[in-house]
């Protein structure tokens, strides 16, 4: 795992619900030994979660934009203070840097903390977004990784990669096994918001997305057999 000295994980909110509604407290349990595996290989950890298990604020025609992505924000908020927890009861350390204050709960984002943390082996959470309307948790992760001058962007969701077409939808699609950030933006494939995109491309941030779900997909990614769709920046 040395090649990633350090990456950003973001991890599907949805992709976290079990049954329906609430946590698979199990399956966060393993996610939480395959960062800690990462971890003690030497290469630092941050994540960001998604708020979807909670808050699809786009859907909601009745409410303002601004307002839904602050509900939005203060979803993956409590998707980090939970996930958080499981991580410690895992034996590691955490912290939870927000945009904007959170009482007690969480502590301000800043570059200097936030490597000093990295650095002396803490799994940092980045909840809130920007701390922005109108910016996706999708920006969140490339704005995170550029700052802190991530190797890679690892993206854990429900699908195990990139497709020609929503598979659900097509079933003559294919994966991609690897892909250029510009075609995915070229060919309107979606993986990441058109914002994010071009600040992961300025920055020459690689992205591997694969499917959460498939056993020690996380590690496998860090340790060279992705089974999922490498885009190259």
């Amino acid at each position: 795992m040395a090649e990633y000295r350090r990456v950003i994980l973001k991890l599907s909110g949805e992709a976290l619900m079990g049954g329906g509604s609430g946590y698979d407290n199990d399956l966060i349990g393993n996610i939480a030994e395959q960062v800690k595996e990462i971890r003690e290989s030497g290469s630092s950890v941050g994540i960001v979660i998604g708020g979807g298990n909670y808050w699809r604020g786009r859907e909601s025609s009745f409410i303002d934009r601004t307002k839904a992505d602050q509900i939005g924000m203060l979803a993956t908020v409590m998707n980090c203070i939970y996930v958080s927890e499981i991580f410690r009861n895992h034996g590691l350390k955490t912290k939870i840097l927000t945009p904007f204050a959170v009482g007690t709960m969480t502590s301000l984002f800043s570059k200097d903390l936030a490597v000093s943390l990295l650095e002396a082996g803490t799994v940092v959470f980045f909840a809130g977004g920007t701390g922005h309307p109108y910016f996706s948790t999708d920006t969140g992760i490339a704005l995170r990784a550029a700052e802190l001058d991530a190797d890679a962007i690892l993206l854990a969701k429900n699908i195990d990669g990139v497709y020609t077409a929503d598979p659900k939808v097509d079933p003559q699609a294919k994966r991609y096994d690897r892909i250029s950030i510009k075609e995915v933006v070229e060919k309107e494939l979606g993986v990441i918001d058109l914002t994010a995109s071009v600040m992961c491309m300025e920055n020459h941030i690689p992205l591997m997305i694969f499917d959460l779900k498939e056993k020690n997909s996380i590690v496998n990614a860090m340790t060279g057999h992705l089974n999922g769709t490498l885009v190259t920046a």
